[in-house]
């Protein structure tokens, strides 16, 4: 299995140098001869020039999806080991820590600035090659400096371009690529951010240079409105640049936090902005950026179905401090790491909107329910609250019965935090519910005698007393007599008391509310997501769908000029027969996809019951309470935390997983910087090695 494994790294290695290799010949001389006698001798075969560009520019970014989805599979089934220490380990830390631009460890410092280099290699390649010719457009006159200020434009949009083929990685969630290098959907949000907006920023050089120099002209008025047979098609390209401006401007923090519905529809208009993107570049330019939307469609396709049927809520469980535990139906045999989010949507609430919340049950522990935690905190989660209070209709309990749609759970291929000897869980508010998990999974693993890691110490920072019953879920293993590993550190911000215990509180803390709901229609459980081996086939297939489709249209419909690589036919034609392929191909997914799951579907449904209330009381002897501890009015001093655990696990691996709001993370990834650069330069012996890990939780 290992020998596998290693074998499909060094064909996914291979797979990307090739396909990084064509972005990086793209722009030279070099390749534009060779790819022209490619071409000609594609248009005279049976590939067709859309064959072509579809193997070389397309698909070895789907290769790389089926096979890292094996690949991901067979890791899956391989035993964890201990986690070594290596030269490449510092990298993942923090470097950078910025209140502006967040937590930047060495990976992605480094991922960026060859990121940065690879534009300017290309700019700088396109640019040099364009002044050097200086030839003057044929349809008007241009001066020196407009010839280039026009140029600078062009190429301008081909970074846009770069972006684009890369923007939509960061937010697949089934399909997700960034799983292979251990990334996850809400971790990589933000490099979805950071290419919309550079994708904006070129874009708006781009069109904004070239409405520039059609005004110097006089010529702003004929061009605008171009819809040109051949070549590039202008009005396209500003409807993709007003539709990409009000996409990002609609997504900016002031407006996503405060009015969430604009941004989420707005971001639909996607649709428009790619479809107009294709009109505007040709069918050349789009194979670059076809994989991510393919791999995209996909990824939707599989979503849609998979939250076909509904489920329902079992119970619910309404805590003190303004938050919410729903239990939910599971097949036994789905199976997710910890930290995973599930994606729902309660049509009672909107017909629309999908929000994603951390889990914090353990499949190992609960076989057939999956619990998540919500902060009602926005219009939606308040919306639920105030539902979930409302009284139960007279006949058979209706205003208690929620039918609730599906998507997951996501989450990390492996449960690298059992391959620590200890760890630092640092959990801030509601930022506590990946940690619930984690700890669940861990006990768990212990009944198996399994002893990785051998210490956890969770520090846990609440601005009221009301706070701590978020625990509730964790703490029968919390104050287990049995359980030495495990010490808390609880942290109450805005209260300031003395002379109380850790037991004192909870005993004083108001009980939880527990509502049962009562369901007398057919429901589903929760199946989750299909094997990633199915996927990869399902990619295949739909990949040699699409080929075949655009082949036998082009040699139908397309007429190439037999002297030359160049088509007669119209670039819109051409245009519209590769969206017509590409539906066709999604529609024979579908079909597959669909059929899957209907035989899934058919299966025998287990049973399961609904999971039994918790009791806030924990049930373990006294004297574990003298362990654990509670400080009022005071926030954790990270330095004294982290020195005292380094001296406890001298010449060991920790784990430092952090979770909860922003300055928080800051202040954990700084300090966790400083401890680190301290047992470097003070050469200890047997120095521990500190790993971070800034986990997002969803609510």
């Amino acid at each position: 299995m290992t020998k596998i494994s290693s074998l499909l790294k060094l064909l996914l290695f291979l797979i990307f140098a090739g396909w990084l290799s064509v972005w990086l010949l793209k722009p030279t001389q070099l390749w534009t001869k060779t790819w022209k006698l490619a071409e000609k001798k594609a248009s005279a075969s049976f590939l067709t020039q859309s064959g072509l560009n579809f193997a070389v520019y397309t698909f070895p970014v789907i290769a790389i999806a089926i096979v890292g989805f094996v690949y991901l599979a067979l890791k899956q089934k391989e035993p964890i080991s201990r986690k070594g220490r290596s030269s490449l380990s510092v990298l993942s830390n923090p470097v950078v820590v910025n209140k502006y631009i967040g937590i930047l460890s060495g990976f992605e410092i480094l991922a960026v600035c060859l990121f940065v280099i690879f534009l300017a290699w290309t700019f700088y390649v396109r640019i040099s090659n364009d002044f050097k010719k200086m030839v003057p457009m044929k349809s008007f006159t241009l001066s020196v400096w407009q010839y280039r200020v026009f140029r600078v434009a062009t190429r301008s949009g081909l970074l846009a371009e770069t972006c684009l083929a890369l923007l939509l990685l960061p937010i697949l969630r089934g399909m997700s690529v960034f799983r292979i290098l251990g990334i996850q959907f809400e971790a990589s949000v933000r490099y979805h951010i950071w290419l919309g907006t550079a994708m904006i920023l070129f874009g708006t050089l781009h069109g904004g240079g070239t409405l520039l120099i059609w005004g110097i002209k006089h010529h702003l008025g004929d061009e605008m409105w171009r819809w040109q047979k051949t070549g590039r098609i202008y009005l396209a390209g500003e409807i993709t640049l007003l539709t990409g401006l009000v996409i990002w401007i609609t997504s900016l923090p002031q407006i996503r936090r405060k009015r969430f519905e604009i941004f989420y529809y707005t971001h639909h208009l996607y649709i428009v902005f790619l479809v107009f993107f294709l009109f505007h570049t040709g069918d050349r330019h789009f194979y670059m950026v076809l994989p991510v939307f393919f791999l995209f469609c996909l990824d939707k396709i599989l979503r849609m179905i998979q939250s076909r049927p509904e489920t329902y809520i079992l119970s619910a469980r309404i805590f003190p401090s303004k938050a919410i535990e729903l239990t939910l139906p599971k097949d036994p045999r789905l199976t997710y790491a910890p930290t995973s989010v599930i994606f729902i949507k309660i049509p009672r609430i909107s017909n629309f909107q999908w929000h994603p919340f951390s889990i914090t049950s353990s499949s190992k522990v609960d076989k057939h329910t999956i619990s998540i935690l919500i902060k009602a905190e926005g219009r939606w989660t308040s919306t639920l609250c105030n539902m979930l209070h409302s009284k139960p209709d007279s006949e058979a309990g209706e205003m208690r019965f929620f039918q609730v749609a599906t998507e997951g759970p996501y989450g990390p291929s492996s449960m690298d935090f059992l391959r620590y000897d200890s760890l630092l869980l640092v959990a801030g508010g509601i930022g506590v519910t990946p940690f619930l998990s984690i700890l669940q999974e861990i006990a768990s693993t212990r009944s198996s005698k399994n002893v990785l890691p051998i210490k956890i110490q969770l520090v846990y920072t609440t601005k009221d007393s009301q706070g701590i019953c978020l625990l509730d879920p964790v703490l029968p293993y919390v104050f287990d007599a049995e359980q030495h590993y495990l010490q808390l550190k609880v942290f109450v911000t805005r209260e300031h008391q003395s002379n109380r215990s850790l037991r004192e509180v909870l005993n004083e803390v108001p009980k939880i509310q527990n509502i049962h709901f009562t369901n007398n229609r057919p429901g589903h459980a929760i199946y989750g997501l299909e094997n990633l081996q199915w996927m990869s086939v399902l990619i295949l297939v739909v990949s040699v769908v699409f080929l075949a489709f655009l082949i036998i249209s082009n040699h139908v419909f397309i007429k190439p000029d037999k002297k030359s690589s160049e088509q007669k036919t119209a670039t819109s034609v051409v245009d519209i027969l590769l969206i017509c392929s590409f539906a066709l191909a999604l529609i024979s997914g579908t079909l597959v996809a669909t059929i899957w799951r209907w035989k899934r579907l058919r299966e025998e449904i287990p049973s399961f019951s609904e999971k039994e209330s918790k009791a806030m009381t924990p049930t373990g002897a006294n004297r574990v309470f003298d362990q654990h501890e509670i400080h009022y009015g005071a926030r954790p001093n990270f330095k004294d935390i982290f020195s005292q655990l380094a001296n406890e696990s001298k010449g060991s691996n920790i784990g430092v997983f952090v979770c909860g709001p922003e300055t928080l993370k800051e202040s954990v990834a700084t300090t966790c910087q400083l401890i680190s650069n301290g047992f470097q330069s003070g050469g200890q012996d047997h120095k521990p090695f500190f790993s971070f890990h800034s986990l997002n939780f969803s609510l």
